[in-house]
């Protein structure tokens, strides 16, 4: 089959190299536009241009016929999106002579949405996985081909959870579904959407960390924020992200956001039923930094609250 390839960043170019390792013909990959103040160049297009091959990087697919008409000449039967964030038209997705395949890190139609890594955490689910999908029209609305279920530990990050399982089981996926579109037996599973879940992004105005409520919660914002956008709360008058976490359970002692004490290892914050040790933190605008040598700099002590203004 020829094959196009659209998406970003790294997994784009993992999908991209998995596809040519086992020899597929990839004509074309499609992906971000490069960076208006300069910066580094997108992973994949790097590895595009390295074997040879054609790449594309439209502003946008919406009310662009030459763009249409661009990906047209290239007579794919498939194309294979990996990380797409730009809406793309029908005339784009029905362009292949066997459709559009995309991978979506949740269970659709759970979980619709840019942020569904982040939001499953966050809510305390212990259950995720992913699904390859015949996309339309909608936002994560298209049939189902295939999907993959994974658990979600009390101890997994975004961070974790993502590079860890999601994505080199999602690359996997795609392989397993291009073989499945190639042998003629894709299904296309309509999605069930007295199930269907919507978030949007997962920003910093969601993962303000309130510190009266159960540690459990907390921590699940925490982890389902790390490494972004990363979970926050003040001190000083300033922002402060904070990563690599752990949940005490128990042996809760102090106020709310109570900082109980600070050594190497990290910062011991009370919170109802439980506490947190922090052993990362990162001040908004800054890098990260190890919780004890950040609490030295800033003159945290024991007997301070998070949060308090």
């Amino acid at each position: 089959m020829r094959i196009v390839v659209h998406g970003q960043q790294a997994f784009g170019k993992s999908v991209l190299e998995a596809l040519l390792e086992r020899g597929e013909s990839v004509v074309g990959v499609y992906c971000a536009p490069d960076p208006a103040q300069g910066g580094r160049v997108d992973p994949l297009k790097e590895a595009a241009l390295a074997k040879g091959l054609p790449v594309h990087q439209p502003k946008s697919f919406r009310n662009k016929p030459e763009v249409w008409e661009e990906f047209a000449r290239l007579k794919a039967d498939l194309c294979v999106m990996a990380y797409v964030t730009l809406i793309v038209p029908e005339e784009v997705l029905n362009s292949p002579t066997r459709g559009t395949i995309q991978y979506h890190p949740s269970l659709l139609p759970r979980h619709r949405g840019p942020s569904s890594i982040n939001w499953p955490i966050i809510m305390g689910e212990t259950r995720t996985g992913l699904t390859i999908f015949w996309p339309d029209q909608g936002l994560d609305t298209g049939p189902i081909l295939l999907q993959k279920e994974i658990d979600i530990t009390d101890t997994d990050t975004l961070g974790s959870l993502y590079f860890d399982r999601l994505y080199p089981m999602g690359v996997a996926a795609l392989l397993e579904g291009v073989d499945l579109v190639r042998a003629g037996k894709a299904p296309k599973i309509v999605q069930d959407e007295s199930k269907a879940t919507y978030e949007g992004w997962c920003k910093k105005e969601h993962v303000q960390i309130d510190w009266q409520k159960p540690v459990q919660e907390i921590w699940n914002l925490i982890r389902g924020a790390d490494p972004q956008p990363g979970a926050w709360t003040m001190h000083d008058g300033t922002t402060v992200l904070l990563h690599d976490a752990k949940k005490i359970v128990g042996g809760t002692s102090g106020r709310p956001g109570e900082v109980l004490a600070v050594a190497e290892t990290g910062l011991t914050v009370s919170a109802t039923g439980g506490q947190i040790l922090v052993t990362r933190v990162r001040p908004e605008g800054g890098q990260k930094v190890s919780a004890a040598a950040f609490a030295k700099s800033s003159g945290l002590r024991p007997g301070v609250r998070l949060g308090a203004s």
